[in-house]
C-alpha cells in the first residue's frame, strides 16, 4: 500500500525567486530539518550523503549510521521497489508522490515513514522528506483493539442471554415477568404456563389480575405495592381462578433499561407441581454436569462436596472421589493468597464475578481461569458455588505486548567492555527486581502485605525497595497493608 490519494495540485509560491530567493543553504537546511520528521540527502545512485531528523525517536533507531549507505539497503524487502519508484519518479517529474516505506527496527515492529522525493542540484542529488507514521499506526492499533473489545463484549452479552434463557426455561418453579406500570405479563417460563394451564401466547400481554381469583386480587396488589415501596415483602397465598389451587406468590422488583418489572414466582402449596417437575430438575442437574465450564460446590471451609466433569478434566483427575473432601486451594489460586482474597469478597458481598486466577492440574498443567462464585449460607446445608471458565485462549489474545524493558537494559550489551561485569550484573538484577515488585503489586491490587508475602519478603524490606525504586510515594505509616 503506497498511501496514494487523488488530490488537486498543491499551491506553490507565485514568484519564488523573489519571495524566497535569498535563502542560503544553512537556512534551507534548518527549514527542512524542522519541517520534516526525517530528511535524507541522496546522490544520483541513491546513497545517503547527509540526513536530519526532527523526531527524537529516530535517534534510537540508529539513523546516524545511515550516511554512506544505499537507501534501498535501509528499508525492508517489500519497500525496495517503493524506494526505486520514488527516485525514478523524481528523475522524470522533478518531484514524486508520497509513498509509505518501512525501515527495519532493532526495537520490535518496523518503522513506517511516508516519503516524497525531489530532484535538486541540477539532477545530481535528491532530497527525500519523510513523516513518521508510528503515531497513526498506534491510533489504528488502538481502534482495532477497541473494536475487538466491543465484539468480545457483544459476544459475552449474547452468551449471558443464552444462559438466562436456558435457566429460565428449565427452572422447575413457575416464573412470570410483569411490567410494573401496566401490570401486564411480559414473559413466562414453561413451568408457569403449565401451572396456569394456559399457553405462553395466551399469557403474554394478559393483565396480571386475570391470572388469580377475585378474592386473591387484593392480596396480590398489596404485595406488589409493598415490593415497589420497600423492595421486598412477605409472601402471599393466592388461588388460581379455574383450578382453585392454592399457591404461594413472591415478587421482587428490578429495572431493565428505563422501565421497572416485577419478577413473580408461584409455588403450589401442596407441592404437587414440584413433584411433577422433578424430571425437569433432574434434567437441569444433567445439564450442569455436562457444562463445558467447570462447576464446583464446597462447604464453607472450602472442602469440595461436588464437581462436574469439566472440573475433573481441568484438575486432571479421573473421578469425583479423588477430589471430594479435598480443599479447593489444592487446585485453584496462586500461593493460597489469591483464594483468600476471593473467599473474603465472597463472604462480604455474597457473589463474585470475573475473578481472574489459575487452576493447577494434578500433573503440572496450569490453566488461566475466570471465576464466578456465590455464597449460600442460609440453606439447610451452607455451601459455596464456583463456576470456573477456561480463558487461556482469550488471555493469549488479550495479553499485551511484553512490557518494554527500561532503555538501560536495551543498552546493556553496548556497555560491555566499558564497565566491569559486576556492575552490569548488578544493574540487570535491579531491573528484574523492580519488574517483579511491580508485577506482585499489580497481582494483589496494590496490597503491600500480600505482595510482600508473594515475593517472600518482610514488609519493611518491601517498603525499602519501593522507596529505592521510586515505585510509589509510600511510608509504613500511611501505606495500605490490607
Amino acid at each position: 500500500m503506497d498511501g496514494l490519494v487523488t488530490k488537486s495540485a498543491p499551491s506553490e509560491f507565485s514568484v519564488p525567486h523573489k519571495s524566497v530567493g535569498d535563502l542560503d543553504a544553512e537556512i534551507a537546511g534548518k527549514l527542512i530539518a524542522h519541517a520534516a520528521d526525517i530528511a535524507l540527502v541522496l546522490d544520483k545512485g541513491g546513497v545517503v550523503q547527509d540526513l536530519a531528523f526532527g523526531d527524537e525517536e529516530f535517534s534510537h533507531e540508529g539513523v546516524s549510521d545511515w550516511v554512506g549507505k544505499a537507501w534501498r539497503d535501509l528499508v525492508t524487502a517489500d519497500s525496495e521497489k517503493k524506494v526505486a519508484a520514488l527516485l525514478s519518479e523524481a528523475d522524470a517529474k522533478g518531484v514524486s508522490r508520497w509513498r509509505e516505506v518501512n525501515h527495519p527496527s532493532n526495537r520490535g515492529a518496523d518503522v513506517a515513514v511516508r516519503y516524497f522525493a525531489m530532484q535538486v542540484g541540477g539532477g545530481e542529488r535528491y532530497i527525500a522528506i519523510g513523516r513518521d507514521l508510528r503515531p497513526v499506526s498506534a491510533l489504528q492499533q488502538r481502534l482495532i483493539e477497541a473494536q475487538v473489545a466491543l465484539e468480545r463484549e457483544y459476544s459475552r452479552l449474547r452468551q449471558a442471554e443464552t444462559r438466562y434463557r436456558l435457566f429460565f426455561k428449565m427452572a422447575s418453579e413457575a416464573v412470570l415477568i410483569v411490567d410494573a406500570n401496566s401490570q401486564k405479563v411480559v414473559e413466562v417460563n414453561p413451568a408457569a404456563s403449565g401451572l396456569l394451564d394456559q399457553s405462553p401466547e395466551q399469557l403474554v400481554g394478559a393483565p396480571l389480575r386475570r391470572l388469580f381469583s377475585d378474592e386473591s386480587e387484593r392480596a396480590v396488589q398489596a404485595l406488589l405495592a409493598m415490593v415497589r415501596a420497600a423492595g421486598h415483602a412477605e409472601d402471599a397465598r393466592v388461588r388460581l381462578p379455574f383450578s382453585e389451587q392454592e399457591c404461594v406468590l413472591s415478587a421482587s422488583l428490578f429495572r431493565q433499561e428505563s422501565s421497572a418489572h416485577f419478577l413473580i414466582r408461584l409455588s403450589p402449596v401442596d407441592g404437587e407441581r414440584v413433584r411433577q417437575d422433578a424430571g425437569t430438575t433432574s434434567l437441569l442437574v444433567d445439564i450442569v454436569e455436562h457444562l463445558p465450564d467447570a462447576f464446583i460446590v464446597t462447604d464453607p471451609d472450602r472442602r469440595i462436596l461436588a464437581a462436574n466433569i469439566a472440573f475433573l478434566d481441568l484438575a486432571q483427575t479421573a473421578s469425583l472421589e479423588q477430589v471430594r473432601g479435598k480443599r479447593l486451594e489444592r487446585w485453584v489460586g496462586r500461593q493460597g493468597i489469591e483464594l483468600d482474597v476471593l473467599i473474603a469478597n465472597l463472604r462480604e458481598h455474597g457473589s463474585v464475578r470475573h475473578f481472574r486466577s489459575i487452576l493447577r492440574g494434578e500433573y503440572g498443567s496450569v490453566v488461566d481461569i475466570e471465576v464466578a462464585a456465590v455464597s449460600v449460607l442460609e440453606g439447610e446445608q451452607p455451601c459455596l458455588g464456583f463456576v470456573l471458565r477456561d480463558v487461556s485462549a482469550r488471555v493469549e489474545r488479550e495479553r499485551p505486548a511484553a512490557r518494554q524493558l527500561p532503555r538501560s537494559v536495551d543498552q546493556l550489551t553496548e556497555l560491555v567492555g566499558r564497565v566491569p561485569l559486576k556492575d552490569l550484573v548488578r544493574e540487570t538484577t535491579d531491573v528484574i527486581e523492580k519488574l517483579c515488585i511491580e508485577a506482585a503489586l499489580e497481582l494483589t491490587g496494590d496490597n503491600r502485605a500480600s505482595a510482600a508475602e508473594i515475593l517472600g519478603l518482610s514488609r519493611q524490606s518491601l517498603y525499602s525497595k519501593l522507596r529505592r525504586y521510586d515505585l510509589v510515594d509510600f511510608t509504613p505509616e500511611n501505606g495500605s497493608d490490607h
